[in-house]
């Protein structure tokens, strides 16, 4: 009995491949032409698509898209509730002067203290000009504490208020824009304004520091006219504020306000000087 390994056996087994015997489906496939091996481009455009995409890389995906909705959405409510939306140009260039004109006090005012330090470092009598740079701040803080008379250039405000729809908050708004704008003294019908002032309601009127005022409310100021007036008109400001309650507000400019309603000097109770 021949074997079909042997010699002697299939003709066909005998040929052999790398000292082995060849399959008769290798031996097919053999006659058959070899697809060619892909390029580089091709390996990389088989690998970009399809993408391959697993459960981190959606949950990510899904992160950043949702991300950014919100910043979207948040964004363009901001854009519509600014007020400066729909205003005109004239309106963002006087926003932009007032922007500008505070610079301009800021930078005044750092001079002003450098040079103050430079006249106390070079004067030849160190303790006379200390007592004077002492005296000029002494009365600087009684202008702005309201125990001493100021005079000088600034605005008259009259605000009418016929419908009684102006409130506290309102004037209250109104002193703060005037101090932003460099108002160095004010008086609301015969009553000094100083950083403790309080607006609060009452009956007949608004109460300014416990004293009861009524319509219409006059605001005396001393300050740069120029700088504290376009303050005022700025779109959805003080005057625009007013205005939307039927409020009447004018503002004239004088070369001289006086304002002599004084405020008594209080000792604090608790608060004393370190020297003491």
């Amino acid at each position: 009995m021949s074997d079909d390994r042997t010699p002697g056996g299939n003709p066909e087994a005998e040929e052999e491949w790398g000292g082995a015997p060849v399959p008769a489906e290798a031996r097919e496939g053999a006659s058959e032409p070899v697809e060619p091996a892909p390029t580089g481009r091709e390996r990389l455009a088989r690998g970009l698509w399809p993408p391959r995409v697993n459960r981190n890389q959606l949950t990510v995906a899904l992160l950043l898209f949702v991300l950014g909705l919100g910043l979207a959405v948040q964004v363009r409510s901001t854009s519509e509730n600014s007020p400066l939306r729909g205003a005109r140009q004239e309106d963002l260039v006087r926003i932009l002067d007032e922007v500008d004109s505070r610079t301009e006090r800021l930078e005044a005012e750092k001079r002003k203290l450098e040079n103050q330090r430079s006249e106390l470092e070079n004067s030849s009598d160190q303790a006379e000009e200390a007592r004077r740079q002492t005296r000029e701040r002494a009365r600087q803080l009684g202008v702005l504490a309201g125990t001493v008379a100021a005079e000088g250039p600034g605005i008259r405000m009259t605000v009418d208020d016929p419908a009684g729809a102006v409130k506290p908050h309102m004037l209250l708004d109104a002193v703060q824009e005037l101090r932003a704008a460099g108002a160095e003294a004010i008086e609301v019908n015969d009553v000094r304004v100083v950083a403790s002032t309080h607006f609060t309601d009452s009956d007949d009127g608004i109460r300014i520091d416990g004293r009861e005022v009524s319509a219409p409310y006059r605001f005396e100021v001393i300050g740069e006219p120029k700088d504290i007036e376009p303050a005022l008109n700025i779109p959805g400001g003080v005057v625009q504020t007013m205005e939307k309650e039927q409020a009447t507000v004018s503002i004239t400019r004088s070369e001289k306000i006086v304002v002599d309603a004084l405020r008594s000097a209080e000792r604090p109770d608790y608060a004393q000087s370190p020297s003491q």
